[in-house]
């Protein structure tokens, strides 16, 4: 465990560089608040809130965003962005659709085969949402029916891939899918990521060719190439318009998360969600484009990032045919590489003070890692574009801190690390997690008589976790996901939760917002 001394020494060490961070963001500095009560763990299946925040429902699975689309299933990231920076009570939310449990989506519970129809069920249900957004007078968010703006990227939308040569014999793909996090770039569009993609199609063996079937099986009814997926896809929220960037590299990317070069170039961070995987970066060749770059593996044991280049590393040349099979199979061209494998890399996020890179490492069960931790990457000069770097452990779980399993992460206007749990729901309420109980929202406060303290400040309802928090324009409200409550749901007259509507109703993931004197409190900055 990482002592409070050091923790607000890490928090505290280097200058920020130019990073791409939300304009509330910009010019703070760490202030005083009030203390804030954190709340005990619990296993109620609604939300607990610490004193002095409230929440309320924005909207759920199955809501109308349209006279023809439906809010989809499983949201995860969420980016309130706004419509016209001169009104930032009027804006576009994107939100993430991850996953389906297909007994709520589709109605089939296990038994015999998944019928074509069922199948187009769920691929509606994932991909992601836009939606307009304004805030009324009283401070409250509600969505605009029926604008325009508002439309579902699904599991059947065509998507080009951003490529100079096609992807398994095709130009372009059906759908984006497992869409976990991402980030959105400094012109304005969403960085959505395809984390567990080969819960769909599979994955094929690049040796043999041999694919194995995944879960949900959808290959039965659309025979697409499991190639397709596990890319960066990018989203103007305004059009709709949508590709795969390629350069970026396949894996079960959990986030992309971007930081502007001096130049008007980007480097996008992104983590492999998966046991002993890998840390990646990307540094794009020009400026406001994702087109063309380099893509990196973190060698934490050297301090150093190794370009992913065919051209240049003799051993992918004696592996692959071409830098395209190179980013395909990212996975194996990585440990080649000497990439440091780690324990389940999820969301990146800069600290918008010291520029330093955090990473989630949520859990690895096959090294006893049981409650994770948050790594800190500092980049040589402080320069997101350098090729060396220092790590060090920012926070660990475990009793000690009173978290486990750490997974989306956000700073708020006064540079407060606020962070989700990810206990997954089969592991959830066990040992050694009796604990914890359900998933919970924690802030470490930056400054003040808490500071460096993990609070817990909010609970989420049965088998559910928080993901994709993201302030509103002016850091006044948290939009937040509710993902999969009663997901270990066995069948439809034994279900675990029934929120958010309460009764005998079917549990629906939904994204709320929090306000509040003690967000308002956490947030105020003294010169």
């Amino acid at each position: 465990m990482i002592d409070r001394r050091t923790f607000l020494e890490f928090l505290g060490k280097g200058t920020v560089g130019a990073l791409f961070v939300p304009s509330f963001l910009a010019g703070c500095t760490p202030g005083k608040w009030e203390t804030i009560v954190p709340i005990a763990p619990a296993s109620a299946d609604r939300i607990l809130m610490a004193t002095g925040l409230s929440y309320e429902l924005l909207i759920k699975w199955g809501d109308p965003i349209s006279e023809t689309d439906q809010f989809g299933f499983n949201n995860d990231l969420t980016a309130c962005l706004p419509f016209d920076p001169a009104q930032p009570t009027d804006g576009i939310l994107w939100v993430n659709h991850e996953y389906i449990h297909s007994g709520f989506v589709s109605g089939y519970w296990g038994k015999g085969e998944k019928t074509r129809e069922q199948v187009e069920q769920e691929m509606y249900a994932v991909g992601g949402t836009i939606v307009r957004i304004r805030q009324q007078r009283n401070g409250k968010w509600e969505i605009v029916e029926n604008d325009p703006l508002n439309r579902r990227i699904t599991g059947k939308t065509d998507i080009p891939f951003q490529w100079p040569t096609p992807i398994y014999g095709r130009t372009s793909a059906m759908g984006t899918l497992a869409n976990c996090s991402g980030g959105v770039t400094p012109w304005g569009t969403i960085l959505t990521c395809e984390e567990n993609y080969d819960s769909f199609y599979g994955e094929r063996n690049r040796e043999t060719g041999e694919r194995n079937p995944g879960a949900d099986k959808w290959y039965t009814h659309f025979d697409n190439p499991p190639e397709h997926y596990g890319w960066v896809v990018e989203v103007d929220p305004k059009t709709g318009a949508a590709k795969k960037h390629v350069a970026l590299g396949r894996c079960a990317h959990e986030s992309a998360t971007v930081s502007t070069l001096p130049d008007g170039r980007v480097v996008v961070y992104s983590g492999d969600d998966a046991n002993n995987q890998c840390l990646y970066k990307f540094i794009a060749s020009e400026p406001h484009s994702l087109e063309k770059g380099t893509l990196y593996v973190a060698n934490l044991e050297e301090g150093k990032w190794v370009p992913v280049d065919f051209a240049s590393q003799p051993v992918l040349q004696a592996r692959f045919l071409d830098q395209t099979e190179v980013l395909i199979r990212l996975r194996e061209a990585a440990p080649l590489l000497g990439g440091t494998p780690l324990d389940r890399p999820e969301d990146v996020e800069i600290d918008p003070h010291t520029g330093a890179v955090l990473v989630s490492l949520t859990n690895n069960y096959g090294k006893n890692n049981y409650y994770g931790s948050i790594l800190k990457i500092e980049e040589e000069g402080g320069d997101h574009a350098a090729l060396r770097f220092q790590h060090s452990t920012l926070l660990a779980g475990g009793p000690e801190t009173g978290f486990a399993c750490p997974d989306n992460m956000a700073f708020d206007a006064a540079g407060n690390l606020w962070f989700t749990s990810d206990i997954s729901g089969t592991m959830m309420h066990k040992e050694p997690y009796e604990d914890f109980k359900n998933n919970a929202l924690f802030v470490v406060p930056r400054a003040g008589a808490q500071a460096g303290q993990v609070l817990r400040i909010a609970v989420a309802p049965v088998d559910a976790e928080f993901s994709g928090p993201w302030f509103a324009p002016d850091g006044r409200t948290l939009f937040l996901s509710v993902q999969h409550p009663g997901e270990n749901s066995g069948r439809p007259t034994t279900l675990t939760s029934h929120w958010p509507d309460g009764g005998e109703a079917i549990p629906r993931p939904a994204v709320i917002t929090i306000r509040g004197a003690a967000l308002d409190a956490l947030q105020r900055a003294t010169e």
